[in-house]
């Protein structure tokens, strides 16, 4: 590896990224979770570097999420997580409409996609899984148009999200499975607003699970082209429900 010479205070900061950008490719490229990286000396020897920069560089790559640290002990690599993509997402949607909006549009490309490739690819276990979801779903179904109480309705939307998670891990591409953990908190928040969206257009829970029963009839038939249609519409009928919430909301927040 290339050698950081001339480093000094002024410039301490700029070596440890560099190093920690090329720690970074030897974890992604060749390193495994649970593995250590060599000890602080034969980093700083091998970048030319000060034991101290090393130090920061390890620092910097513990934030990234690719290490973790622990007192007294070599750096671990750690299994990736999507937690800087959850808290991203998180914050964007509780600060911001139009966050709401942008996570629908991410969800129509990536849930379009995932159940096109769950209808050729998904096995009997992963039928099931997202069988067992929409069960959950119907069994905290309410009998009327309102949920009894918001631990019913948070029962409902955690089946949901799993519905849609299950999905994803159907179509067999591991990356959209990733985006969905990571997606799973914001993701729960944008169904408690679709939900009341939902109720003032007119609709109840009974239609969100006849339009999820609609897209597991289109995977259980092996039909792409049919469940991508399904989820699609699916989805278009979630960004009417937002925007109607949004709308109430803003009408509200005015009239007060």
């Amino acid at each position: 590896m290339t050698g950081l010479a001339g480093e000094g205070r002024s410039d301490s900061g700029s070596a440890a990224s560099a190093v920690a950008d090329d720690l970074a490719k030897l974890i992604l490229g060749e390193l495994v979770p649970g593995q250590t990286l060599p000890s602080e000396a034969e980093l700083a020897e091998r970048y030319a570097v000060s034991r101290l920069t090393i130090r920061e560089a390890v620092k910097l790559l513990a934030g990234r999420g690719l290490l973790e640290l622990s007192r007294g002990r070599k750096a671990v690599v750690r299994e990736p997580d999507g937690s800087a993509f959850t808290d991203f997402l998180t914050s964007i949607i509780r600060t911001d409409p139009k966050g709401l909006f942008d996570l629908v549009e991410v969800r129509l490309s990536l849930e379009v996609q995932s159940a096109t490739l769950a209808a050729k690819r998904a096995n009997r276990a992963g039928i099931v899984a997202i069988e067992n979801a929409l069960h959950g779903m119907l069994d905290c179904t309410p009998a009327g148009a309102d949920f009894a109480d918001e631990a019913a309705e948070a029962r409902f939307h955690q089946f949901d999200f799993g519905f849609h998670e299950a999905v994803a891990l159907a179509s067999g591409n591991r990356v959209l499975g990733y985006l969905f953990e990571a997606m799973a908190s914001p993701m729960r928040d944008s169904l408690f607003i679709s939900q009341r969206g939902h109720a003032f257009r007119g609709n109840t829970p009974r239609d969100t699970i006849i339009a999820h029963q609609r897209i597991l009839d289109c995977i259980r038939d092996g039909n792409g082209r049919a469940a991508a249609d399904a989820m699609r519409m699916h989805l278009r009928d979630t960004e009417r429900d937002i925007r109607m919430a949004v709308s109430k909301m803003s009408f509200g927040a005015a009239k007060g």
